[in-house]
């Protein structure tokens, strides 16, 4: 019989693992985007017109710190000249004034030294001026509705009580006197108009607690001394707590209703309510 041929086995040495490079790809510096800006003045004044320094004074100090060169760069405004660093601007300079009509100022594109000191150097930017930003303005107009839209979903569903403990603290006693229409009806407004407030009291465990020490108060249940100073029970005058020093009666009066001893106080006042 023919002997079965046998498969010659070869060794290969190991091979080594190549590492693939990972490319990192970083992020694209934000560019100078060429076209005209409006900057305007913060706060709720708006004169017909106002001036900021438009150069480095000992009075008005218009300072730059390059990181990169680690210096101080003096600041000025040139309208000749397109660097705003004084170091970097050549031969006679013509100085131009900064100044805001009715708390806006709307620079064109062709004045690109301004538009990069206002936008960039200018040490009052954010402070006493800020530059428009129509992304910005929408970014922060969407949270705003997104704010409003949950305040007035949370108002919508919620119960009477809550209701108006929280109108309690904008409206006081008045809420005593209203009707539960009259009683939805501001708290959806008031939700509108101030969103956050809103929501803030809405969280605050402590506003229905003062609200009912008010109505307890109001109905004669407990009653509360000229002074400020001590809680009474109203059939008996006996003394429930005094109030410390320094602090809002009924929200003192909230917090005594949490511990153990208050806790039976407000079972019994509630049963009277």
């Amino acid at each position: 019989m023919a002997k079965k041929a046998t498969a010659e086995t070869i060794e290969v040495a190991p091979q080594p693992t190549v590492a693939k490079k990972t490319t990192v790809q970083k992020p694209a510096k934000p560019t100078w985007e060429i076209k005209d800006r409006t900057y305007f003045l913060k706060g709720p004044q708006t004169p017909l017109t106002h001036t900021i320094p438009s150069k480095h004074s000992s009075r008005y100090p218009l300072i730059w710190f390059d990181e990169n060169e680690n210096t101080q760069k003096e600041l000025r405004y040139a309208t000749n000249q397109n660097s705003v660093f004084v170091q970097e601007q050549k031969g006679q300079v013509t100085l131009g004034h900064i100044i805001f009509k009715n708390g806006t100022l709307t620079v064109p594109k062709e004045k690109q030294n301004l538009q990069k000191l206002l936008s960039i150097y200018h040490p009052y930017k954010d402070v006493k001026y800020s530059e428009f930003d129509s992304v910005k303005k929408a970014v922060d107009e969407l949270d705003y509705l997104n704010l409003e839209f949950d305040a007035m979903s949370a108002a919508k569903t919620m119960d009477i009580d809550q209701a108006e403990a929280i109108l309690r603290v904008e409206l006081g006693s008045k809420v005593t006197t209203m009707g539960s229409k009259e009683l939805k009806r501001d708290l959806l407004l008031f939700a509108r108009r101030n969103p956050a407030t809103f929501i803030s009291l809405a969280n605050d465990e402590n506003v229905m607690l003062r609200n009912f020490a008010i109505r307890a108060s109001e109905s004669g249940i407990i009653n509360l001394s000229g002074d400020q100073r001590t809680f009474t029970w109203g059939s008996n005058g006996r003394k429930l707590m005094n109030v410390p020093f320094d602090e809002n009666p009924y929200s003192a009066f909230a917090a005594f209703l949490k511990t153990d001893e208050g806790v039976e106080i407000y079972k019994s006042i509630d049963k009277k309510l």
